[in-house]
C-alpha cells in the first residue's frame, strides 16, 4: 500500500441511499457517501480526492431468498486519489427506523414513526380489525432532505446536530389487508434530529418531530422532494384532485373525512401545490405552501443554482415540462409560470443522439397569496366550463388533459385563476406539449448546466395513435417503452417566451434528449419483464457534483426487485448499488455533497411485498420473509448506506 494510504491522511465515509435491513427484525434506511482528507500528523491533505466509481452488484436471485426480501448490497466504491492510488470500500446499510416503530420525541416520550394525524394533530385510528385498533402509519416514506441549521442546538446531541426532513406519501392498506387507503389519509411530514459523530460521520436518531400542517390545509400525497439552495425542504403534492369531480370522488371524500372529520370540508384547490418546510434550531419546523407554482402533479421540484428557477416533475398522463421563475432569489412566493412546447426530433432512444428543442409558453405571473385567495373563494365553474363531449359550440376549445379529451371555455377575467388552479387544462388550452407520461424526478448537474428528468413509463399519451396522444405536440414515439427513460436537458440563458418576451433566467431548458433507457423483455425465469441489467421505470433522480454521478431509484412494476443505480456522467458507467425488497420501490433519494466534511445520499423504500403478476415465481418464498422483516408488510425503512462494517479512515 502506498505511503499516501496511511492513517489520518484521508477519510472516506460512505453512508448512502436505500434501506438495507438485516434479515431478521425491523430496521430502516437513509444514506450517505463521503470523502474527506487529512495527511500526516498535521491532518493536511497529501493526495486530494480525485474521483469515485462503483463496483456493481449482481441482482439477487432465489438462490438466496433472504437477499430478495430485504435491502441488499454487494456493491463497492472505488476511490481514486490525485496520486493515482486507489481504495475500494464495500457497502453496507445502517437504519434509523422502520415505520411503525416507537421513537423518541425528544421530550422523554415516544412517538409513532410515520403516524397519521388529523387537522387537529390527533391520531387517526385504523378500526378495520375489531379489538386491534391502532394509529395508522405509513408504509411509504418518500422525499427526504438532509440539512443543517446555523447555531442549532438540540438536547441529546453529543456530536453535531444534522436534520432530515422525511415525508410519507401514503399508506397502501388498512390493517385488515382489504381496505385500500391510497390517497385517503393526510400525508405526515417529520423532522428527524440526528446526532452526527465527527469521527465516523455516523448519524443516530435523537428526536422525531411531526410538522404541524394544519395552517396549510394538510398535505396531499407527498411524493418526491429536494433541498433548496437556501436549505429548506421542497415537498410535493402529486395527482392533484379534479375540482370538477371531487364532490363525488370516493378517495377525496375519504381524505376529507380523515383530515377534517367531514367528507365535504376539504377544498380540492388547496392541494396539488408545492409545500416548503423550514427547520428551526431546535429540530421543530414550519411549513408553507406556494400556490403560484402551478397546480400540477408535483413529483419533485429542482431549484437551479440561481435560487430562482425551478424545473418541476409532473407525474401524470398528459404531463409537461413546467418551469417557475421566482421574482426574487430564495423566495418562491411570487414569480412566473411557463410550460414547454416540444419541437421536432423528440426521441427516447439514447443511440439516436436526437434532441428536440424546447420553447416556452408563459402561463402567467402571480403571488402565492393571491392564488390562495382565489383557491379559497372560487368554485371550478367560476373559472371555466368543462364538457366531456363535443358541445358543438365554437366558443369551446378541444384539449387533451389528464388522459381525457375535453372541451373547455375559460370564463371572462379568469385566465390567471385557470393558469394557477387548473394548470393542466390551461396549459393544454395555451398549446403546451402535454404529451409525457409519468414525468418523475428532476435534478441538475450544475457544472455542465444539464438537468435530468425521469420518465417512469413511455406509453399512452407519448405513443402515436393512442387516444391520449395529441398529434403535433412534439411528444410522439412509435411504440410503447414501459421501462421508461431518463432525459437530459441543456440549460441556457437569453431565452424568450413564445410571445417574444425575455425570460429572466440563465437556467432555462432549451432542448431534451434521451440519456438512458430501459428495455422491455419477455418475462425471464425470475419474472422480470424489464431487462434487469438496465434501469427500469426510473423515478427518483439525484446528482452528486463531487462524484459526477447521477443516482437513479426505480419505481418499477417490471423488476422483481427494484434497484438503486449510480451512473457516472463522465465514464458512462452504470452500476447497480442497492436492491430494494421485492415488491417495493426505491424512494427518498437525496445526494448532499458535504455536511461537516461528510457527503450523504439519502434513500428509502415503499410497500415491500406489494405483489404483482411479475412476482408469481417468487411470492411464495418471499412473502413470509418480508412479513417478518417489515411488520407484516405494514412497515418500511428509512436509513443509510455505509462502508462495512462502518465508516472507513484511509
Amino acid at each position: 500500500m502506498s505511503a499516501v494510504l496511511t492513517s489520518r491522511r484521508r477519510l472516506l465515509q460512505l453512508l448512502g441511499g436505500a434501506p438495507l435491513l438485516p434479515l431478521s427484525g425491523s430496521l430502516s434506511a437513509a444514506g450517505l457517501l463521503t470523502a474527506c482528507g487529512g495527511g500526516g500528523d498535521d491532518d493536511t491533505p497529501s493526495a486530494p480526492f480525485k474521483s469515485v466509481s462503483f463496483v456493481s452488484m449482481a441482482a439477487p436471485t432465489l438462490a438466496v431468498p433472504a437477499a430478495m426480501a430485504t435491502t441488499t448490497t454487494n456493491a463497492a466504491m472505488s476511490i481514486l486519489y490525485a496520486d493515482n492510488s486507489t481504495r475500494e470500500v464495500k457497502l453496507a446499510y445502517q437504519p434509523f427506523f422502520v415505520t411503525g416503530d416507537m421513537v423518541s420525541d425528544g421530550k422523554g416520550g415516544k412517538i409513532l414513526a410515520g403516524g397519521y394525524v388529523d387537522i387537529n394533530n390527533k391520531p387517526i385510528t385504523d378500526t378495520t380489525v375489531a379489538g386491534s385498533e391502532r394509529q395508522f402509519f405509513s408504509d411509504s416514506p418518500d422525499g427526504t432532505s438532509l440539512l443543517t441549521v446555523p447555531d442549532a442546538k438540540v438536547d441529546g446531541v453529543k456530536g453535531k446536530p444534522v436534520f432530515a426532513v422525511v415525508q410519507f406519501e401514503y399508506t397502501t392498506w388498512a390493517q385488515d389487508g382489504k381496505t385500500d387507503m391510497y390517497g385517503k389519509l393526510p400525508s405526515p411530514i417529520a423532522v428527524l434530529t440526528l446526532d452526527q459523530d465527527q469521527d465516523s460521520g455516523k448519524l443516530s436518531l435523537v428526536k422525531y418531530h411531526n410538522v404541524d400542517t394544519s395552517k396549510v390545509h394538510g398535505l396531499w400525497i407527498t411524493c418526491g422532494a429536494s433541498l433548496s439552495p437556501w436549505g429548506t425542504h421542497l415537498s410535493s403534492e402529486e395527482y392533484e384532485p379534479d375540482a370538477f369531480t371531487a364532490a363525488s370522488n370516493a378517495q377525496f371524500k375519504a381524505y376529507s373525512k380523515n383530515l377534517y372529520g367531514d367528507e365535504t370540508k376539504a377544498n380540492p384547490y388547496h392541494y396539488g401545490h408545492m409545500p416548503e418546510v423550514t427547520v428551526n434550531k431546535d429540530g421543530t419546523a414550519s411549513i408553507k405552501k406556494h400556490f403560484c407554482m402551478g397546480r400540477i402533479s408535483h413529483e419533485l421540484v429542482q431549484v437551479m443554482p440561481d435560487a430562482r428557477t425551478a424545473l418541476m416533475g409532473d407525474d401524470a398522463t398528459n404531463s409537461a415540462y413546467f418551469v417557475f421563475v421566482a421574482d426574487k432569489a430564495k423566495d418562491l412566493s411570487s414569480g412566473s409560470l411557463y410550460a414547454a412546447k416540444v419541437g421536432a426530433g423528440f426521441s427516447i432512444d439514447p443511440a439516436s443522439g436526437s434532441a428536440a428543442g424546447l420553447t416556452w409558453i408563459k402561463l402567467g405571473s402571480a403571488t402565492s397569496a393571491e392564488i390562495e385567495n382565489l383557491a379559497n373563494t372560487l368554485k371550478p365553474t367560476d373559472i371555466m366550463s368543462v364538457a366531456s363531449k363535443d358541445p358543438q359550440d365554437a366558443s369551446f376549445t378541444k384539449i387533451v388533459a389528464n388522459g381525457k379529451t375535453e372541451w373547455i371555455k375559460i370564463n371572462p377575467g379568469m385566465d390567471k385563476a385557470a393558469a394557477f388552479l387548473e394548470t393542466h387544462r390551461y396549459a393544454a388550452y395555451k398549446g403546451a406539449s402535454m404529451g409525457f407520461t409519468k414525468m418523475e424526478g428532476t435534478t441538475v448537474n450544475a457544472k455542465d448546466k444539464i438537468a435530468y428528468s425521469a420518465l417512469q413509463n413511455c406509453e399512452k399519451s407519448m405513443v402515436a395513435g393512442d387516444a391520449a396522444n395529441v398529434p403535433g405536440n412534439g411528444v410522439s414515439i412509435p411504440k410503447t417503452l414501459k421501462a421508461g427513460a431518463v432525459m437530459a436537458l441543456n440549460l441556457r440563458g437569453g431565452q424568450k417566451d413564445t410571445s417574444g418576451a425575455a425570460i429572466d433566467s440563465e437556467w432555462m431548458p432549451i432542448d431534451t434528449k434521451a440519456l438512458l433507457a430501459g428495455e422491455d423483455i419477455a418475462a425471464d425465469a425470475l419474472g422480470n419483464t424489464g431487462n434487469p441489467n438496465k434501469i427500469c421505470n426510473p423515478d427518483n433522480l439525484k446528482f452528486s457534483e463531487k462524484m459526477r454521478t447521477l443516482f437513479i431509484g426505480e419505481d418499477s412494476g417490471q423488476h422483481v426487485n427494484n434497484f438503486l443505480w449510480a451512473y457516472n456522467v463522465d465514464t458512462k458507467q452504470l452500476s447497480r448499488i442497492m436492491s430494494i425488497p421485492a415488491g417495493g420501490e426505491s424512494t427518498g433519494l437525496h445526494a448532499v455533497d458535504e455536511i461537516n466534511g461528510w457527503t450523504y445520499i439519502m434513500s428509502n423504500f415503499q410497500h415491500a411485498g406489494d405483489w404483482g403478476a411479475i412476482h408469481n415465481v417468487v411470492k411464495e418464498k418471499l412473502d413470509p420473509l418480508i412479513k417478518a422483516n417489515y411488520k407484516n408488510k405494514f412497515g418500511a425503512a428509512v436509513g443509510y448506506l455505509t462502508g462495512a462494517p462502518q465508516g472507513i479512515k484511509l
